[in-house]
C-alpha cells in the first residue's frame, strides 16, 4: 500500500487531536455543517451508492444517512463506500456508521486504503458506480515528482493539492447525474495551479450551488484552520443553469442568506483563467460599466518583483552607499513611501552591477501592490505610487519578489496613468470584485491580471483629478469613481 502523504508522518502523529490534525492534512466537520451539506442532496427515490472518500470518524456519512432516514420518504436501499488512511480512525469510523444505520438496507464497505490509488484504478477501468459523493477531503500539497500525482495524471488530472485531487476523482467516479458536496478552502478558485483543476470542473460538472462561510476562522475554529472555506455541489455531465450562493459567518447558520446568480456572473465566458467569482455580503452598491478593459489592451504589464534577496546575499546593503540602487520591499511603504529605513529588518539596497543589472528596473513611475496581505485588512489590495523624485540621483530601482510591479515592458508608466491606477486599485469596486474570486492572503500578478480596468484616457483623468486634490480622502475617490466609471 502506498503512503498518503510526501512527507514520512511517525506514529504518534497519527492519533488525531484538535492541535495535530494538520500533520495528516484532514480536519473533522462540525456537526452542523454536516447535516447542512447533506441536506444539499436532492431527494432520493432509487438505489444510491455513497462515496465518503477521507471519511474520518463518519460525520459526514452519518448526517447523510441521518437526513435520509428523516426525510419524507422511505428510506431508499442503497450502498456505500468509505475510504479512511488514518488507521487511527477506523474502528470510530466503523462503529458511528454501525450505530448511525443499525439495521437500514446499506451494504457496507469501509476501506483503510489509499485512495488516491483505488480511485484511479477504477477509472482506468473506466468504472462509475457511485450516485453521490460528499468529502471532506485532505488539504496538503502533492509533490510534481510523486507516485500520487503519476497517478493523476494517468487519469487525466493534473493538480497541486490533495483536496482538490479528491474532488476530481470523485467527480471521475460519478454516474451520469450524480451530485457531489464537498467542503474545500477557496484557493480553487483562482490562481494559475488550479486552473486545470477549474476547467476539469466546468467540463464535467454543472455547478449548483456554493456557499460561502464569511469567517476565516469560524467554520473550523476548534482545529484553529486559518482558510476560507466554501461549500460546492456539483452535478455530473448536466446542464450549466443559474447557481445558488448561500453565506453565513459560520457552521450555526444563524445569519444564513442565499440568493441566484447566474452563471455568467460567477464564470465569465471571456476569461481564459477560468476564475470563479462568488458573490459576497460585501459586494459593491455601484456599477462601473466603463471598467471593460484588460491591462493588456492598455499596454500595462504586471509582473512579480524580480529580486529574490536570499539569491543574491553578497550584493545586498543595509544602508545604501555610493551608487547602490535602492531596494524596495513591502516594508517601504506603509500609508506612504519611506526609504531607506532606519532599523529596518530588510536591507534598503542592492549594489548596482553587472550581476545584478537584469533584476532592476529604471527609475521612474511605477504602481505597487503587496502579494501577501491579511483578510482582516479593509481593503484586500492596497496599491501605492512610486515617485522617482523620492530617489535622486539613482538611475535604478529594485523591487523585492513579495512586491507586484506595474510597468510598461519594464519601463515606467506616465505619471497621470500611475496615479489613475493607484486611484481605481484603492476602490471598494476593486476590493469588492477582488473578494468574489480569491479566499486567500496572496495576491498575485495573475489576479491583478484578470481584473477589468478603465481606459487608458479614464485612467489619465483620474490621475490628474487626484493630483489636483487637496485632501484625498477614501470617500471622495468612491465618489467620484461612481461619476466617471458609471
Amino acid at each position: 500500500m502506498l503512503q498518503l502523504f510526501e512527507t514520512p508522518i511517525k506514529k504518534d502523529d497519527l492519533k488525531v487531536k484538535p492541535a495535530g490534525k494538520s500533520a495528516l492534512g484532514q480536519y473533522m466537520t462540525p456537526p452542523n455543517i454536516a447535516a447542512f451539506m447533506a441536506s444539499l442532496f436532492p431527494r432520493i427515490s432509487g438505489e444510491f451508492h455513497l462515496l465518503d472518500a477521507g471519511a474520518g470518524e463518519g460525520g459526514l456519512s452519518c448526517a447523510f444517512f441521518d437526513a435520509l432516514r428523516n426525510g419524507d420518504s422511505p428510506f431508499p436501499c442503497g450502498e456505500m463506500s468509505l475510504f479512511e488512511f488514518d488507521a487511527s480512525m477506523v474502528q470510530k469510523l466503523e462503529e458511528n456508521i454501525a450505530r448511525t444505520l443499525g439495521q437500514l438496507p446499506v451494504r457496507r464497505h469501509i476501506h483503510h486504503a489509499d485512495f488516491i490509488e483505488h480511485a484511479t484504478m477504477l477509472i482506468l477501468r473506466k468504472q462509475r458506480p457511485f450516485t453521490h459523493a460528499i468529502l471532506n477531503p485532505p488539504y496538503k500539497k502533492i509533490s510534481s515528482r510523486s507516485l500520487h500525482r503519476a497517478f493523476l495524471r494517468d487519469v487525466g488530472i493534473e493538480t497541486v493539492n490533495l483536496y482538490t485531487a479528491f474532488v476530481a476523482l470523485a467527480v471521475g467516479l460519478l454516474q451520469h447525474e450524480g451530485t457531489l458536496v464537498a467542503i474545500i478552502p477557496r484557493s480553487f478558485c483562482n490562481g494559475p495551479y488550479y486552473k486545470p483543476f477549474r476547467e476539469f470542473l466546468l467540463r464535467h460538472t454543472a455547478i449548483r450551488h456554493i456557499h460561502l462561510f464569511t469567517s476565516r476562522t469560524e467554520a473550523f475554529k476548534s482545529d484553529k484552520v486559518l482558510q476560507e472555506n466554501v461549500i460546492i455541489k456539483l452535478e455530473r455531465d448536466a446542464k450549466q443553469t443559474d447557481i445558488l450562493v448561500s453565506t453565513s459567518t459560520d457552521g450555526d447558520m444563524n445569519d444564513y442568506s442565499v440568493e441566484q446568480h447566474s452563471f455568467a456572473d460567477i464564470v465569465r465566458s471571456d476569461d481564459p483563467e477560468k476564475f470563479i467569482h462568488i458573490p459576497n455580503a460585501q459586494g459593491y452598491a455601484g456599477s462601473l460599466s466603463q471598467a471593460n478593459s484588460s491591462l493588456a489592451a492598455l499596454g500595462i504589464e504586471v509582473s512579480t518583483g524580480p529580486v529574490v534577496d536570499f539569491r543574491l546575499k553578497e550584493y545586498l546593503r543595509e544602508m545604501p552607499q555610493g551608487d547602490d540602487t535602492p531596494l524596495l520591499y513591502s516594508g517601504h511603504f506603509n500609508g506612504k513611501t519611506e526609504w531607506p529605513k532606519a532599523g529596518f529588518k530588510k536591507p534598503n539596497a542592492i549594489a548596482c552591477c553587472s550581476e545584478t543589472m537584469k533584476w532592476l528596473f529604471p527609475n521612474s513611475h511605477y504602481v505597487i501592490v503587496r502579494r501577501l496581505s491579511s483578510k482582516e485588512e479593509k481593503r484586500r489590495i492596497v496599491a501605492y505610487f512610486v515617485d522617482p523624485a523620492l530617489f535622486p540621483d539613482k538611475p535604478f530601482l529594485g523591487f523585492e519578489n513579495h512586491l507586484n510591479v506595474f510597468h510598461c515592458r519594464k519601463k515606467g508608466l506616465d505619471k497621470n496613468l500611475a496615479y489613475g491606477l493607484v486611484i481605481y486599485l484603492n476602490s471598494s469596486f476593486i476590493d469588492s470584485l477582488f473578494r468574489r474570486f480569491n479566499g486567500h492572503t496572496q495576491v498575485n500578478a495573475t489576479d491583478l491580471r484578470a481584473l477589468p480596468y478603465p481606459s487608458t484616457k479614464t485612467l489619465m483623468e483620474l490621475g490628474v483629478w487626484a493630483r489636483d486634490q487637496k485632501e484625498l480622502t477614501q470617500e471622495a475617490i468612491e465618489q467620484h469613481l461612481e461619476v466617471v466609471l458609471a
